[in-house]
């Protein structure tokens, strides 16, 4: 297990989303996704119920997301070592549009980080706003 987890997963939470939170730079996220640097391996992004595979079909859903005018405040990281060298980072916080009436919103997100090389890239990603759509 890789000792530095807390230090790997809390940096790469950062340069995620000083990436991700800027529309035009959006995109590139996908770039941090396996995309066989192991062969075979693909990074995986599951978007609010939907799955997508490879840095063509992430990239193409990261063009799509509508948070243009999202701030983002991230409220706990939570980073474990996996046995193979690897971080799990999980991502607690709350997004709110600049409108002043937009309600805030709770999500999270889930991180697979595996270790290639001197670098980590994302093997599986999770994302879920908090909602609760409760039946009467």
């Amino acid at each position: 297990m890789n000792p530095n987890f807390d230090e790997i997963g809390k940096a790469f939470i950062k340069q995620y989303y000083e990436v991700f939170d800027n529309k035009e730079m959006r995109p590139n996220v996908a770039a941090m996704y396996l995309n066989n640097h192991v062969p075979g391996q693909l990074g995986l992004l599951s978007f609010e119920g939907q799955q997508f595979q490879g840095i063509d079909a992430i990239a193409e859903k990261m063009k799509q997301i509508p948070l243009d005018n999202m701030q983002r405040v991230i409220s706990t990281v939570d980073c474990q070592p996996m046995y193979d060298g690897g971080v799990i980072v999980s991502v607690v916080g709350q997004l709110k549009n600049n409108d002043v009436n937009d309600k805030v919103m709770a999500f999270c997100q889930t991180f697979v980080l595996k270790a290639v090389g001197q670098g980590f890239f994302i093997s599986h990603d999770i994302f879920r706003l908090c909602l609760h759509n409760l039946a009467a």
